[in-house]
């Protein structure tokens, strides 16, 4: 997906779906698929929400969110008002996350707002408010001052119609925040599924959920609503994964310049520490950061942390060196023992500086390793295939619904791999706005073989030993490990 300019031509912009060729190349398939839209889209999210065998394709913007149904003949249909998620106008969608929040096997839809209602021709001119102004210098102005947006959460009523149930499940409480990324999963360890949502220049929110259909936002009683000094953040991208491998899933949250991105981690039951600067990103904070991710580039069995970059403000650049329009990507190696390092010599391809926003990360070649797709802005997107060369194993696995949803959203993986145990959840957003391969990936190192064990989203548990390394294996909710269709090393 991708927006256009508020005023012109659409330049190219508007969505856009790439058909995998198998063979390193990609085919645009978004006409013949019934994609083709301009507009101003911000985020996607995909999941099988009517839990017919096919991925289904959830778009939010300014001025129009949109359901695509997948009709399993490699088209899409909008059923945006037919399934009731038509959004009022002038409303500014932006994060979304499919998620079984009350578990009866239906996906449901929870949609982050950036402001209530966003009018270009009202707005306030660079220089013109306090938040039109950086460092003192004139600016495109910031969220603040506009009106705040409404989350909202639609239950799936299992017919292909939705409902909007965001006052009575307590989401609406949160009226004061100005929503970007958001991530289902389950942070508190108790088999449902919570929501985390950075917001720009406002506290971000941790909505708990209570098992009755409702949830309790406690961001900011459980540590994840500020930075450590207890300050508002402008929050954009968000990752989860357990980067220290203590079975718990821990935050990696991206923010604006001049401030360090941030680390939370989980201490099992939902409360988390800022441990940025302890586990060595307080070195990093140059670039207005974006998409993200906690994954195992190099497959040592330890995740590090990726990061895209790339300012907002144009002008900044001829007012001040600090501040460049383009600016690298950020990596840092996960050391072992809760412990990061930066990495500026990773390759050419990440010392390139774009304007970035977005980024996925999947396995697009299917040789074992993890690459990046990123969003630029101005230029096409930016495919960095992984060449990784070290003898370390890995294991890929994809998860089918049976009894809960099809897509598996929600589903918890636990690996064991010799002295390793890695705790993964399948999302359907992540990083800023985007949306990774559902296939979780897990780096071995030197192991061979791997004990798997699948928390389903309705809570059962399955469990298999010695599955070999190096193989994408298909697990199906209730049967067992079953041939995968279509995988091809």
């Amino acid at each position: 997906m991708g927006g256009t300019r508020l005023t012109g031509t659409a330049e190219g912009g508007g969505n856009r779906l790439f058909k995998n060729n198998r063979d390193g190349t990609f085919t645009d398939v978004t006409s013949r698929a019934g994609l083709a839209k301009t507009g101003w889209a911000c985020g996607v999210c995909v999941a099988d929400y009517n839990n017919d065998g096919f991925d289904d394709i959830f778009v939010s913007g300014w001025g129009d969110n949109i359901l695509y149904r997948n009709n399993g003949d490699g088209t899409f249909t909008d059923v945006t008002k037919a399934s009731g998620l038509k959004q009022s106008a002038g409303r500014w969608g932006t994060g979304c996350t499919f998620l079984d929040y009350n578990r009866d096997g239906n996906l449901d839809l929870f949609v982050a707002n950036y402001i209530g209602s966003f009018d270009p021709a009202k707005a306030p001119k660079p220089g013109m408010a306090a938040n039109c102004q950086y460092s003192g210098m004139p600016v495109l102005c910031g969220p603040r001052g506009f009106p705040f947006g409404q989350h909202s959460l639609y239950r799936n009523n299992g017919d292909g119609s939705f409902t909007d149930v965001s006052v009575q499940s307590g989401i609406a409480k949160a009226r004061n925040s100005y929503g970007l990324t958001a991530i289902a999963a389950d942070f508190d360890d108790d088999g449902w599924p919570d929501i985390y949502v950075a917001c720009d220049s406002t506290p971000s929110l941790l909505f708990l959920n209570n098992h009755d259909g409702t949830f309790r936002e406690e961001g900011a009683l459980r540590g994840v609503a500020y930075s450590e000094d207890g300050q508002e953040q402008a929050g954009m991208g968000v990752a989860v994964n357990d980067y220290d491998l203590d079975g718990h899933l821990d935050i990696f949250k991206t923010n604006f310049a001049d401030d360090t991105s941030n680390v939370y981690h989980n201490d099992g039951r939902g409360s988390f520490d800022d441990v940025t600067r302890r586990v060595g990103l307080g070195v990093e904070n140059r670039f207005v950061s974006w998409g993200s991710g906690i994954v195992d580039l190099d497959n040592n069995g330890l995740p590090d942390l990726f990061a895209v970059t790339g300012n907002v403000y144009p002008n900044l650049e001829r007012l001040s060196p600090n501040y460049p329009v383009k600016s690298p990507r950020i990596l840092f190696r996960n050391l072992g023992g809760g412990r990061f390092e930066e990495l500026f010599e990773a390759g050419k391809a990440l010392a390139e500086a774009h304007v970035s926003r977005g980024c996925a990360f999947g396995d697009f070649d299917n040789d074992g390793d993890l690459d990046i797709l990123i969003v630029n802005l101005n230029e096409t997107p930016s495919l960095l295939r992984n060449d990784l060369s070290s003898s370390n194993h890995w294991l890929k696995v994809k998860l089918i619904g049976k009894i809960s949803n099809r897509s598996a959203i929600g589903a918890r993986l636990v690996i064991k791999a010799g002295d390793q145990t890695q705790t993964q959840e399948i999302q359907s957003q992540s990083s800023f706005l985007s949306c990774n391969d559902p296939r979780l990936h897990f780096g071995l190192g030197s192991a061979t073989s791997a004990e798997i064990k699948v928390r389903w989203p309705n809570g059962g548990w399955q469990s298999f030993s010695k599955v070999e390394s190096n193989q994408l294996v298909s697990i199906k909710e209730g049967v067992g490990i079953v041939p995968t269709i279509g995988w091809r090393a």
